[in-house]
C-alpha cells in the first residue's frame, strides 16, 4: 500500500500503481468526471500515471491554472493532427499552452493558412476530439525518436531532440497522431466540446530572426460551448474598452512616429486627468507623512552601477548619453531609487529623524523591444508614482503595515475591489540572480509574509518573482471583466542601503544600516490610466472624469442663462462645459453619451424662468428638474461615495 496525502492534509491508503483517477473516484465519482490533470510530488503526471511511492496529490479540473494548461496543451496536440489532415507535408516544430489557449508553430512550407480555413480546421479538430482517444505517454530511446522525425524529414524536431538525454525522451500518442512531449495531458479528446481559431500569426524558430519563420496558429477551447461562448463575448467586450481606442475617443493621449514609438504625448483632458490622480495620492501622502523631492531625468553610469541596475539591466536600457568630457557616460534614468539613495544621503539622520519618506512622480526610461509595445502598458518612457522610506529595523513592520493601507485607499477610491495580493521572494535554484545575503533576504521576506498575514491579506507565495535587491508584495488587480492586472508594489530592500553606504546614528551612538521600503500604489501613471480605462470603460469615477457636466442650451436665446449656471457650478468646483454648436438637443446629448460626460443639463425656457435646470445621467437617462443648488449638491454627494477617505 502507498500513503497519498491530498491538499487538505487528509491521507489516504491506496494500492501500488492505483493512478490519480483512482484517487480521484474515491473521493467522489462526480468530482473525478471533472478531474482532467494531477501533479503528484510537484511534477506534472497524466490521471492515468501509475502511483508507486508515498506521496502529495493535487487533482485539477478545468477551473485549475494547471487543469487549463493541460487542457490548452492536450488541445495544442488535436489542432496539430487536424492541421495534417489538410497539409500532410507541414512540419510541426511546439505547441504550449499560454495564458489564454495555446499555439501551435508550424512550416507549411509554400502552402499558407489564412482566417478563411478556420471554420473547416475547426470543424475537423471537433471530429477528431469526438474520437475520444486516450492521450497515452511512452517513454523512447533518442535514437529512436531521432530515426523517427528524420523519417519525416521534420528538421525541427530533430534538432529539438538532439538537445534531450537519453532516458528522458517521452512521445504522446493519441488516435493516429504521435508527437515528441514532455506530459500533461487530459485524459481523452472527447472532454474537448469547444475550439475557436483565434489568428495566425509569423514566429522565427526558437524566437531567433536568423532561422526560418513559421506560421503560429492560435487557438482557444473548453469544454463546454457555452464557455466558448462567453469568452469570445468577453473579447467583444474587451474590444469596446480596448484603452487605445477609448484614450483616442475620449482625446487622453495619443502616440506619434516622429516622437518615437512608446512615447505617449498627453493631451489636454489626458494631462488634466493624470494631474488630478497625482494630486489625490499627493494628499494622502502628506497626510501620511511623505515628503516630495524631485531628481533629474539622468545619472552617470556610475550611479546605476553602484545600485546594480547597470549590471541587471544595462542590455536593456537606452545606450549612455556621451558628454564633451572624456570618459564621462550619463543613462536615461531607468530607476528612481538610486536617486533616492544619494537625497538620502543629503546630510546625516539620527534614529530620532527615521522614517524619512521621499516620493517623486518620477519618469523613467527603458528600451523594449518595439514588439512588446503596446498602447500605455508597455512603453519606452513612463512615471511612477514612486516613493523610498528609510526606517530602523525596528519601524519596518509598522511602515510596510502603513504602505498597505494607503494602497488599499488607492483601489477603494478608484473602483478596484476585487484583488489578491502576491508575496515575491527568490528563485531558490537560481540564486546568482540576486544582490545580498541570505540572511538579510530571509528576513525580508519574513517580514512582508507578516505584515501580509497581520492586515488579513488574501496573499500568494510566488517563487521567482522577487526584484533582484529584495522580496515583494504584489498587488493583483481583477478588472470589471475579470482579467487580472499587477497594480501597485512594496519591496523591502536591505541592499541598496548597503551599496550606497547609507547611516543613521542609533541610540548606542553608533552607525546602523537603515532598511529602505520601495512602494508604489498605482505602478506607472501611464500603466495604471491603461486599466483605469479598461476596468471603467471610460466611464471614470466622478471625482476624476475630465468633463463632469455638459451644458446643452436649447438654442442661443439661453445662452446668458447658460453661462450662469456655468460660473455656478464652476465657483462650486464642479468641471463643466457648454455644448454650443447649432445643433439639435437629441445630437447634442447621443455626442455627450459618446463622450462618457456623466451629467448632461438641459437649459430653456421653463429652466430660465424658474431658475432651475434639467438633468440626464450617463446611461441613465432623465433625472428631473433640479434647482442649480440641489444639482451641486447631488454631484458631490456622488463624488463623497466613491471618494475615500485616508
Amino acid at each position: 500500500m502507498i500513503k497519498i496525502t491530498l491538499p487538505d492534509g487528509n491521507v489516504k491508503e491506496f494500492e501500488v500503481n492505483s493512478t490519480p483517477m483512482d484517487v480521484a473516484k474515491n473521493i467522489s465519482e462526480g468530482f473525478a468526471r471533472n478531474v482532467i490533470s494531477a501533479n503528484f510530488n510537484g511534477a506534472t503526471v497524466e490521471t492515468s500515471t501509475p502511483l508507486t511511492t508515498d506521496g502529495s496529490l493535487i487533482l485539477y479540473t478545468f477551473n485549475d491554472t494547471d487543469g487549463k494548461k493541460a487542457f490548452w496543451h492536450s488541445s495544442a496536440h488535436v489542432l496539430a493532427q487536424t492541421i495534417l489532415d489538410f497539409y500532410p507535408n507541414a512540419k510541426l516544430t511546439i505547441g504550449p499552452a499560454i495564458e489564454n489557449g495555446f499555439y501551435y508553430d508550424v512550416d507549411f512550407g509554400n502552402e499558407t493558412i489564412s482566417e478563411k480555413d478556420f471554420n473547416q480546421i475547426e470543424k475537423k479538430f471537433l471530429e477528431r476530439a469526438r474520437e475520444k482517444a486516450d492521450f497515452k505517454l511512452r517513454s523512447i530511446s533518442k535514437a529512436d525518436a531521432l530515426t523517427y522525425y528524420k523519417e519525416q524529414n521534420n528538421q525541427y524536431k530533430v534538432e529539438l531532440i538532439e538537445n534531450l538525454t537519453d532516458g528522458d525522451i517521452t512521445f504522446c500518442d493519441h488516435s493516429n497522431f504521435t508527437d515528441l512531449c514532455r506530459g500533461g495531458h487530459i485524459p481523452n479528446t472527447g472532454i474537448i466540446k469547444a475550439i475557436k481559431i483565434m489568428n495566425v500569426a509569423g514566429a522565427y524558430w526558437r524566437g531567433d530572426e536568423k532561422n526560418n519563420q513559421l506560421t503560429r496558429v492560435y487557438g482557444i477551447s473548453f469544454p463546454k460551448q457555452k464557455m466558448l461562448t462567453e469568452y469570445l463575448e468577453l473579447l467583444e467586450e474587451a474590444k469596446k474598452r480596448d484603452h487605445r481606442k477609448l484614450g483616442r475617443e475620449l482625446e487622453l493621449f495619443t502616440f506619434s512616429q516622429k516622437v518615437g514609438a512608446g512615447l505617449p504625448l498627453w493631451l489636454p483632458k489626458g494631462a488634466a486627468l493624470r494631474g488630478r490622480l497625482e494630486d489625490f495620492l499627493k494628499a494622502a501622502q502628506k497626510k501620511a507623512g511623505y515628503e516630495m523631492v524631485m531628481t533629474p531625468h539622468i545619472g552617470q553610469k556610475e550611479l546605476y552601477v553602484t545600485s546594480g541596475h547597470y549590471e541587471k539591466y544595462g542590455e536593456d536600457s537606452f545606450q549612455a548619453i556621451k558628454t564633451p568630457k572624456m570618459d564621462e557616460e550619463f543613462l536615461l534614468k531607468p530607476m528612481n531609487c538610486p536617486h533616492h539613495c544619494e537625497v538620502y544621503n543629503f546630510k546625516p539622520y539620527s534614529y530620532k529623524d527615521l522614517p524619512k519618506r521621499f516620493a517623486e512622480f518620477g519618469t523613467v526610461y527603458r528600451y523594449e523591444q518595439s514588439g512588446e509595445l503596446h498602447g500605455l502598458t508597455r512603453v519606452r518612457g513612463f512615471t511612477q508614482d514612486d516613493a523610498h522610506i528609510f526606517c530602523t529595523p525596528e519601524q519596518l513592520d509598522q511602515e510596510f503595515k502603513d504602505v498597505i493601507d494607503l494602497v488599499l485607499y488607492v483601489f477603494g477610491s478608484l473602483g478596484f475591489e476585487n484583488f489578491t495580493a502576491q508575496v515575491s521572494i527568490r528563485d531558490m535554484e537560481n540564486l546568482d540572480k540576486y544582490i545580498g545575503d541570505v540572511e538579510t533576504w530571509e528576513i525580508a521576506e519574513q517580514a512582508i509574509i507578516n505584515a501580509a498575514t497581520d492586515k488579513g491579506l488574501d496573499f500568494v507565495i510566488e517563487e521567482g518573482e522577487a526584484a533582484f535587491y529584495g522580496p515583494k508584495l504584489d498587488f493583483m488587480v481583477k478588472d470589471a471583466l475579470g482579467r487580472s492586472w499587477q497594480l501597485g508594489t512594496i519591496q523591502v530592500d536591505y541592499n541598496l542601503p548597503e551599496r550606497f553606504e547609507l547611516t543613521y546614528k542609533g541610540a548606542d551612538n553608533q552607525l546602523h544600516r537603515p532598511v529602505m521600503i520601495h512602494r508604489a500604489p498605482f505602478g506607472s501613471m501611464e500603466r495604471f490610466i491603461a486599466v483605469l480605462l479598461e476596468h471603467t470603460g471610460g466611464n471614470f469615477p466622478l471625482w476624476l472624469t475630465p468633463d463632469q457636466v455638459i451644458l446643452l442650451p436649447i438654442s442661443e436665446k439661453y445662452q446668458k442663462y447658460t453661462e450662469k449656471v456655468l460660473h455656478s457650478l464652476e465657483n462650486s468646483e464642479i468641471r463643466a462645459l457648454v455644448d454650443s454648436r447649432n445643433e439639435k438637443t437629441g445630437r447634442k446629448i447621443r455626442d455627450a453619451e459618446v463622450s462618457k460626460i456623466p451629467f448632461m443639463v438641459i437649459v430653456g425656457e421653463k429652466e430660465e424662468e424658474n431658475g432651475t435646470v434639467s438633468v440626464r445621467k450617463h446611461g441613465e437617462g432623465d433625472l428631473g428638474t433640479f434647482t442649480i443648488e440641489e444639482f451641486v449638491s447631488l454631484i458631490n454627494e456622488e463624488i463623497n461615495k466613491t471618494k475615500k477617505e485616508f
